[in-house]
């Protein structure tokens, strides 16, 4: 009879402790569900060996909130590893897929706000956490990547852009644009907001569907850049020629390389390189105006001279191309001065002087329609200063005055 008694009450005790844990686990949902978290969890913290005594069901329902509420704080990492516990619970497959999805838009939000203030390392190890809960989403891996160079992290970034490089990870997105018809703009928009527009002919017209490059090149050439800042030349130049192997006429490819060479110095290699790239981009305007700065750097004014005007005849809107070879023109100009200020002041002396002041002003002479052309485009203060002091120089009074009203 006593054993019956000693029973019934174990039965009894059982089931009261059985009620306390989901009582408990139940107060906790409730504050966690209307915003208290730091109430549900001192519940949870109060209650944890209950808890985690408890039966599966109930376990697995404490370990779920559990990480939800770590997750509200920011332990993201933890909450991961709560959440990898119950992965296998049946019962709690779609809640469990819904709170890794909360969990890594919530990280990846995190991250975006990391490195608006600049704090990349932490950026870098967010991202890396969402690329790990879901392994799809290689785009987060890409910008853990990124991160990690802005924090100057190098090996880490190099590690990360070895896996996205064994992926084949190229990173091409779609992207939609339309056009406003009465006010001509033209918009990108969303593939949904593509297709609603197409049904809308009289608003909208242009529509244009394009996808991005692809990033691969962008990744070799940065697991090569990383090599080299790492002092491991030879295998930044294996990375390139491994990649340019599977993709020869790859113009990105053959860049990359191009900038290897300038890091080693060989800038005849580089020039080889840069005029294979023009071969097969005739018309990129950079590829041109970069010729242009290596030749100027070596001292070969014409080519640079040459290759400068074929960027601009290419794309007549290009800023930089205008300024070099202005500065390129004017390269001659410190040398005539040094040798009029080294002259006497015989007779002999003075006629050299008026031949060395002749040839500076047809320098500058041959600077006004570039300078021109260049403030038409922007009204670049420098550039405005510059041709104001020119006409200055060769006594255009009234060139100088309008130079003058554009800065005053």
């Amino acid at each position: 009879m006593k054993k019956y008694i000693f029973l019934i009450t174990c039965l009894i005790f059982s089931f009261s402790f059985s009620f306390s844990q989901k009582k408990e686990l139940r107060n906790a949902n409730k504050k966690f569900n209307t915003g208290d978290v730091d109430g549900a969890y001192e519940i949870i913290n109060s209650n944890k060996e209950l808890l985690e005594n408890s039966d599966s069901k109930v376990f697995n329902n404490y370990v779920l909130l559990l990480a939800k509420i770590l997750r509200s704080k920011e332990s993201f990492e933890e909450s991961y590893q709560k959440l990898k516990l119950i992965q296998s619970a049946k019962n709690l497959a779609e809640e469990v897929s819904a709170e890794l999805q909360l969990l890594s838009s919530d990280i990846v939000n995190s991250a975006i706000s990391d490195n608006q203030q600049e704090s990349y390392t932490d950026a870098s190890k967010k991202l890396y956490l969402a690329y790990t809960i879901d392994k799809n989403a290689e785009d987060y891996l890409y910008y853990a990547a990124s991160s990690s160079v802005n924090a100057g992290d190098w090996e880490t970034a190099l590690k990360f852009y070895l896996e996205l490089k064994e992926l084949n990870y190229e990173g091409i997105i779609t992207k939609y644009y339309v056009t406003k018809i009465d006010t001509g703009e033209k918009l990108e928009v969303d593939e949904v907001q593509y297709e609603l527009f197409k049904k809308l002919p009289k608003e909208y017209d242009q529509f244009i569907k394009e996808d991005t490059e692809s990033k691969f090149p962008e990744i070799v050439k940065n697991i090569a850049l990383i090599y080299n800042q790492l002092g491991m030349k030879d295998d930044a130049m294996r990375a390139v020629s491994e990649a340019r192997k599977t993709n020869p006429e790859d113009v990105n490819l053959i860049l990359v390389e191009a900038n290897l060479y300038i890091d080693l110095d060989e800038m005849d290699k580089f020039k080889e390189l840069m005029i294979e790239a023009i071969r097969l981009k005739p018309n990129d305007h950079i590829l041109f105006f970069n010729l242009g700065v290596v030749n100027a750097d070596q001292g070969n004014t014409e080519d640079a001279r040459k290759y400068y005007e074929k960027a601009i005849e290419i794309n007549p809107s290009y800023e930089s191309a205008y300024l070099n070879l202005v500065a390129l023109i004017l390269e001659e100009e410190p040398e005539i001065v040094d040798k009029m200020n080294s002259l006497g002041t015989s007779r002999a002396d003075n006629a050299k002087y008026d031949v060395l002041k002749n040839k500076r002003e047809d320098l500058y002479r041959e600077c006004v329609p570039i300078l021109k052309k260049l403030i038409a485009l922007n009204k670049d203060e420098e550039a405005i200063r510059t041709l104001m002091n020119i006409y200055g120089t060769l006594g255009d009074n009234q060139g100088f005055m309008e130079m003058k009203k554009m800065i005053d």
